[in-house]
Order: C-alpha cells, then structure tokens, then sequence
C-alpha cells in the first residue's frame, strides 16, 4: 500500500514524540492475539450483503486509543484524523480509508458491556504477565479510590445516576462510585477489580479481592476488623492492616510507640504499590470522572483501564526498555 506524502514526511522525522513511544511500548507489551480470540466468537461476522463489518484488530486498538488517552467516542475518531501517531497505532491510511466512526466504535463497546468482554480482556492479559513471571501471588494489597460522577441534576431524566452514591473522605462528600482493586504485593500488578457505589465500604469487598493463593493480605485503616467478619473467618490469610489515624498520632514517645511507629511505616511503604496503579488509571489515562451512566458500563471500563495498567507498569520487563513514558496530549 502506497504511503501518503504525510506518512512519508513523519516517517522521516527525527524526534520521537512521548505518545510515539508510549503507543510503541502499549502496542509491543499487548498480547493481542489473546484478547482478540476471546472477542472473536462474538463479534460480527457479516452475511456478505452490504458492506462488511470493520476488522476486530482494527476497533480494538481504537477502543485500546480511547482508554489510553481518556477520550470519548467522538474525541477518538477526531484524534485519528489530527495525530498521526494514534493514527498509526490504529493502522489507519487516510489516503485510501476513513477511521472508524464515533458511532461503530459505541457499538463496539456496547458489544464488551453486553458479555462482559473486558472482564475476558482483564484475564487473558493477566494471563499472559503472569506466564512471564510477573505474578508472585503470594501476597495482597487491598485499597479503594472514588471516582467522581456528575452531581448536577440538569439532563434529560432531571436526576443524578441512582446507581452513584455519596461518600465522605476525611471532611470532603464526595458523589460518585468506588473502584475496589487487589495488587500483588511483589510486582504492584491489579489481579481483581470490582466497581461499587460509593457509599460501599472498603471492608465490605475486601474478601472478593483475593484469588485464595495469597498467605499475606494488607490494606489501610479503611480495612480494619476485616479478619474478625464472617465471610473471612476460617481462612488462612495473615491480615496487616493501617492504626486508625487517631490511634497512631497519639503513640507515646516511649520505646513502645516507637517500635510501634515504625510498624506502621513498614506497612505503608509496602502498601504504597497499590498507588501506582491508580495513578496510571487517574493521571496517565485521565479517568477522574466517571464516563457514564450506572455502574455496569463504568465497571467494564474499570477492567479495561487497568488491565492497559498493568501493561503500563509491566511494560519494561516486557519490551526491555529503561526510558520513563507517559503520554501526551
């Protein structure tokens, strides 16, 4: 196929843009032929009347683009058109083709949510670190993060999403959903995730974040007790969890408190992986806000974002580069 004059001109470039890299790293670390044979059996197949349905290759890199760089749907299509190096990722060739449109890809996804496809797509990439070795799960970290849902009441039904709930941090309300996760304790990787209203709290989920291998379970002061409820009694998992804030600050400063105090920093410095995946999903890829309505839709989302984590995260063990890449708008 013939390269347009554009493609030739950026081809030729010297500098490599950080979305250049990030996409290279995102494309090279990605077990593609994993995921695309899970979403196979359910995407279409055309009857051969009329024109035949996009490549599933081809809309779930673009789905993949859209996660990356927290863009909607209609944003993605327009990224393809305006940058080169997404335009790329997604094999597209603007001489002979179009990108796929805002409203392909919302069918596309509507597809995932309906048999729960990204949940596949968490599993079969974490299959795949773990077939390299980047698995340990010997221990776990628990942790949970809010993630914000439009508060106002100005649209069409004149409510906010009933299925969004508020919950206080500290002395903030915050409305929204919770998104509860499990890492493993030795590389920082997210092996469940599981999407709440957030109200939830975090000791109530903590048993449906471990995978039953771990013999080691830490979490915040949020976990507190968890060992004591009905649903983990009986198990053989150690749990550490943070003292309450309130407790730790009035530790005397005698040996006691000491020895005491430094447990807790232990703890928190062994806990601290868990803020890395979050930061990816919330920073990296810019998902501080929920992109839609109900909790099932932002759940589906919620696989697909860390499952791309883990890759971010991973991605040096598994292209063998040392260079530090985030991406850029």
């Amino acid at each position: 196929m013939q390269s347009s004059f554009s493609d030739a001109e950026y081809a030729r470039k010297k500098k490599l843009t950080r979305r250049d890299r990030f996409l290279a790293e995102i494309e090279a670390a990605t077990p593609w032929p994993a995921p695309v044979a899970s979403l196979l059996p359910y995407y279409p197949k055309g009857d051969g009347r009329g024109r035949p349905p996009i490549g599933l290759e081809r809309m779930l890199t673009m789905y993949i683009a859209q996660q990356c760089f927290g863009l909607s749907d209609e944003g993605v299509e327009d990224a393809i058109y305006d940058s080169q190096a997404i335009r790329g990722f997604v094999g597209i060739d603007l001489t002979h083709e179009s990108a796929p449109d805002a409203t392909t890809l919302l069918k596309f996804r509507r597809l995932l949510e309906k048999h729960e496809l990204t949940k596949r797509i968490f599993s079969e990439i974490n299959g795949h670190l773990a077939s390299k070795g980047l698995t340990m799960r010997e221990g776990t970290i628990v942790d949970a993060t809010l993630i914000a849902a439009p508060p106002s009441t100005k649209n069409r039904d004149g409510e906010r999403d009933p299925e969004m709930h508020q919950s206080k941090k500290g002395n903030e309300w915050y409305f929204g959903m919770k998104a509860h996760i499990g890492v493993d304790m030795t590389t920082g990787l997210v092996h469940s995730v599981i999407g709440t209203a957030g109200n939830a709290a975090d000791v109530t989920q903590a048993h449906a974040l471990l995978h039953g291998a771990e013999k080691v379970v830490l979490g915040d002061a949020g976990y507190q007790g968890v060992g004591k409820r009905a649903e983990n009694i009986g198990t053989d998992v150690e749990w550490h969890t943070a003292m309450r804030p309130g407790l730790r600050k009035a530790l005397k400063d005698d040996k006691l408190g000491r020895i005491k105090e430094k447990l807790e920093q232990t703890k928190a410095s062994a806990r601290a992986k868990v803020e890395h995946c979050f930061h990816v999903v919330k920073c990296l890829f810019r998902h501080r806000k929920v992109r839609y309505r109900g909790l099932a839709k932002n759940t589906a989302q919620l696989f697909s974002l860390f499952a791309l984590a883990n890759l971010v995260l991973a991605r040096r063990s598994l292209c063998g580069k040392h260079t530090q890449v985030a991406s850029s708008s």
